[in-house]
């Protein structure tokens, strides 16, 4: 990595910014990091009635299996903020991931595709040129955040109530809904998990890959975020579509979110954004 990555505002207290700022894709973890935390862990298997708990540890075990598996993969990503469109490559040089321009609503015209790869190649050719304490720390950057989303999904059994709600068949495929809600008596161990207690959601499981189908979350009521003088209001929303890339290896294709939050208990800070994840390819370097 060539800067160091800073610790940032829990993404539904940011304004929308454009992916073409950040070379590195380390900002695809922490855009799904609520999502994860609040429904990562309810997975299980085709059979009449699981035992909740039973499910929940599956699916913390399924999932665990996809997040340790997400950069073995290349990928392309689209990202739809505000009324801007822009397609990126994303592909891991060297131990973390890096997004080449492709397109900004139209693609890049053949002059300027080559100057973004000139740049994928400079970063390249600067990474493969680190001491082993700058690779170490680049890595570690990008690491620190992906722990930090795996600790958050860890709360998920503390934080919640699950129950099966019912079962369908979506896309071919018969899946079981498992929704969730606050566990009263909750208490958020850090910042990052303070609007747990504020939200529900629902997940659509594929019963014979316990995988996600469709996970959506939204904002029940209003929820103060200590340390920064914010409150997350109703109307914040997430939804998230997987789909198998591998064998036994699911990712994130869909990921939209809209934000609504007040800050310093006066102003509407409002957000919307799209991603879509496709074409993953087993990384090559």
């Amino acid at each position: 990595m060539l800067r160091t990555f800073p610790r940032r505002e829990p993404p539904y207290l940011l304004e929308p910014k454009l992916e073409a700022e950040h070379p590195e894709a380390f900002w695809r973890v922490g855009r799904h990091l609520f999502v994860f935390a609040l429904l990562g862990g309810a997975i299980f298997a085709g059979q009449a009635q699981p035992d909740v708990k039973i499910i929940v540890e599956r699916s913390v075990a399924a999932n665990d299996k996809d997040f340790a598996a997400e950069p073995q993969f290349d990928y392309k990503e689209k990202d739809h903020v505000g009324k801007t469109t822009r397609t990126f490559q994303v592909t891991m040089i060297d131990g973390s991931p890096y997004q080449r321009l492709l397109a900004i609503g139209k693609p890049l015209s053949p002059a300027q595709a080559a100057a973004e790869l000139r740049k994928e190649e400079k970063t390249a050719a600067a990474r493969h040129a680190q001491t082993p304490e700058q690779r170490s720390r680049r890595i570690a950057n990008y690491t620190k955040q992906r722990k930090s989303a795996h600790m958050m999904m860890s709360q998920l059994s503390k934080g919640f109530d699950f129950k099966i709600g019912g079962a369908r068949a979506v896309g071919g495929r018969n899946v079981w809904i498992l929704s969730a809600t606050p566990r009263a008596g909750y208490q958020p161990p850090n910042m990052d998990c303070q609007v747990l207690p504020g939200m529900k959601g629902e997940m659509w499981i594929d019963q014979k890959t316990y995988e996600w189908v469709k996970v959506t979350a939204q904002v029940i009521r209003p929820v103060s975020i200590e340390g920064f003088l914010a409150e997350v209001e109703p109307g914040t929303r997430f939804e998230i579509e997987k789909i198998p890339v591998a064998a036994d290896i699911w990712q994130i294709s869909h990921f939209s979110m809209q934000s609504h939050a007040k800050v310093l208990h006066l102003i509407n800070r409002n957000s919307a954004e799209e991603d879509w994840y496709y074409d993953f390819q087993a990384t090559a370097r």
